[in-house]
């Protein structure tokens, strides 16, 4: 039986409404829709079970999404990619746009604009951040690049050791709450997954830029077409003279990609390199000022995918950390005979999974399983060898496996989808622990969806977690995995003037590792010292100023975003170093406007209160402990636009507030820097 042409959906042809709709199955050829009328239904049945697995989705006249909601992004929140709109969790998007506007050097200092995200950074530009979602620990996020799960096993500290640049990443995707049947065990309170741009065709692009405290910065990246394969290579190199005693940096990053298509199939290769070299002045003890840190990390991966009914996408990966941590900066006066030697660490991840999805009239299945190992040599972290390899003296490895499976079902105005994930360490468990996820959305009306989720997750101690041991702490082979299980409920608008989505959220958690001390004078331990409980809201909103006040006028878009977290624990005694020190309050506001034709600028705001307090040192001794301050931050950016050259100034923090992540760090104050950048 012949599809008539005229069969339409809100009054788009079906073709047209597949591809807008599921862009996750790239190869449609022909598009089917189910369910407009009785006829319709049974003739788009047929062709789906005959031509091909990409057109299977039902929608009625009546429950039709827009075609504008139907473009929006495509988003990896669940084991198969779907539209943002059909995604049953609160997921965050930072977009090229929104990178290209914002007056930054760095991802960390991105997402410090982010609202649900806290970035606590050390030292700026990617020196080191770590970062916190809904409260969780630095542990507790998953880090990854296209799909590789770069989380370090060593410690959080060294996640975003990764090697791209800004002008490498397309869009950036934040997954809030427990995330272990997406992202993997290590999801504990989230995952943020960057997103690199894939090239069409032949381009290059390089940039200038120079400032305060002798910043300097240049980045190349050039992309090649050779018949049906496309090769991309970028390179950037910072440094600054730092902006406080010893908090000097020099960062470089390598990458290369390469995709293949062959037969409508895809092979993507990237392999890359990230090396920093910098004071560390405080940044794990404000007893010792001359700290240093030279770190690199290497990647490389495989990633393939099939099209057809049965999708087979296979993925090997393997990346590796090395670090030189020096407690006295070589050339450091007055360094005591206690201290011999540095710290050595090398960690070392491989692993391979395979991801199947099969796609029906009932939605999209995806099941398979992951084999990681993570491995550290070190000369304080692990066991002891029998025989040393150079300054490593110590070892430990450990290996997990796990299995997945999840089906999204997307009918009429529901998306439901239900999965969960086996996994097995052989470091914590002798058997199999089970992971469930259910989430669902509801679309009440072609401007908003409705959605709930129940999640349960895991996360490994870290070796460092289990080992670190000095004259100051006290590691603890004996802990125990991480388990935790959040609720939330929410909304999303969409509107072509406004978007928003506001989110509840309930987390518990039990056998949570954190450093504790039972007095001040006493060691930090590693301990599963108690149960947590969180709980909070965050709420974001977007208005397109151009359509809704027209082109015409200066004012482009305005964004705002909120988060409060409310996070308690077991009655105790003890003195936390991280469990009580998060985000309570988090305002974040983004004005675009533009001054005239070609100059635009990009107000940054942000207001943030943090619970918790810190040990204040006054000449490298401690004194009284005290609550953390709040603090707020003005940012801008100037960029003046040429048909391929653009011009820009960024102004960091404009009233020179002073302000810390943690305690005992200075931010930067004022820091102004400006550069040029040329697209051809």
């Amino acid at each position: 039986m012949q599809r008539k042409e005229s069969c339409r959906i809100s009054g788009f042809r079906f073709k047209r409404f597949a591809r807008k709709s599921y862009s996750v199955f790239n190869s449609m050829h022909k598009a089917v829709t189910i369910g407009v009328l009785s006829g319709c239904t049974l003739m788009s049945a047929h062709a789906a079970t005959a031509v091909s697995v990409e057109r299977l989705f039902t929608r009625t006249s009546t429950d039709t999404i827009p075609l504008k909601e139907l473009e929006e992004v495509v988003v990896t929140a669940s084991r198969v990619e779907l539209p943002l709109n059909l995604a049953a969790k609160m997921v965050t998007v930072v977009s090229k746009q929104d990178i290209e506007r914002a007056p930054v050097r760095s991802i960390e200092e991105l997402l410090n604009y982010v609202a649900g995200a806290d970035i606590l950074q050390r030292g700026p530009h990617g020196v080191q951040a770590d970062i916190s979602l809904r409260g969780g620990s630095f542990d507790q996020t998953a880090i990854l690049l296209n799909g590789v799960n770069l989380t370090s096993p060593h410690t959080g500290h060294y996640s975003f050791d990764i090697p791209v640049n800004l002008s490498d990443i397309e869009r950036i995707e934040i997954v809030q709450g427990p995330s272990s049947l997406v992202y993997g065990a290590s999801a504990f309170a989230g995952g943020v997954n960057m997103i690199t741009k894939k090239d069409v065709g032949s381009n290059a692009f390089a940039k200038l830029e120079g400032g305060m405290h002798g910043l300097f910065g240049a980045d190349l990246r050039g992309a090649y077409k050779a018949g049906a394969s496309v090769h991309t290579l970028s390179a950037g190199y910072k440094r600054s003279d730092g902006y406080i005693r010893n908090s000097d940096y020099n960062i470089l990053n390598l990458l290369w990609q390469s995709r293949f298509d062959i037969d409508g199939a895809h092979i993507d290769i990237q392999a890359g390199l990230n090396d920093k070299a910098y004071g560390a002045n405080t940044f794990y003890s404000a007893a010792y000022p001359d700290q240093y840190d030279d770190t690199r990390g290497l990647l490389l991966s495989v990633r393939g995918e099939t099209g057809g009914r049965l999708k087979l996408i296979p993925h090997i990966y393997w990346s590796r950390h090395d670090d030189e941590f020096q407690l006295f900066r070589e050339g450091s006066p007055n360094v005591p005979e206690w201290y011999t030697d540095h710290n050595y660490h090398r960690s070392d991840v491989y692993g391979m999974n395979l991801n199947m999805q099969y796609a029906s009239l009932w939605g999209i299945t995806s099941f398979g399983g992951e084999f990681r190992n993570e491995a550290i040599l070190s000369s304080v972290l692990g066991r002891p060898m029998e025989e040393a390899i150079g300054k490593y003296t110590k070892s430990d490895n450990r290996t997990a496996i796990s299995y997945f499976a999840e089906h999204n079902f997307i009918l009429n105005r529901y998306t439901l989808s239900i999965g969960g994930l086996l996994n097995h360490n052989r470091a914590v468990s002798t058997k199999m622990d089970f992971y469930p996820a259910l989430n669902a959305s509801m679309r009440a009306s072609e401007k908003l969806t409705l959605y709930a989720s129940w999640n349960k997750a895991t996360r490994l101690p870290t070796f460092t977690d289990l080992y670190y041991t000095t004259a100051t702490h006290t590691g603890n082979i004996s802990l125990e995995a991480e388990q935790s299980e959040a609720f939330e409920v929410g909304a999303k608008f969409t509107h072509p003037v406004v978007r928003g989505s506001i989110a509840a959220f309930y987390m518990k958690g039990r056998n949570m590792i954190d450093w504790v001390k039972s007095s001040p004078d006493a060691l930090w331990e590693s301990r599963n010292h108690t149960k947590l409980n969180k709980r909070g809201f965050e709420a974001g909103m977007r208005l397109n100023l151009n359509e809704w006040l027209g082109i015409s006028q200066p004012l482009h878009s305005l964004s705002l975003g909120y988060m409060y977290l409310q996070q308690d624990r077991e009655e105790d005694e003890l003195i936390s170093n991280y469990t009580l020190n998060h985000l309570r309050h988090k305002f974040t506001a983004s004005l675009h406007h533009r001054v005239m034709k070609q100059l635009t600028l990009s107000w940054n705001f942000r207001w943030q209160e943090r619970a918790g307090s810190y040990v204040l040192y006054s000449d490298l001794q401690p004194g009284e402990r005290v609550s953390y301050t709040p603090f707020s931050l003005l940012d801008l950016k100037a960029n003046y636009a040429l048909s391929n050259v653009d011009i820009f100034m960024h102004v960091n923090n404009i009233f020179n507030t002073t302000h810390v992540d943690f305690g005992n760090i200075p931010q930067p104050g004022f820091w102004l820097s400006g550069g040029i950048r040329y697209q051809f």
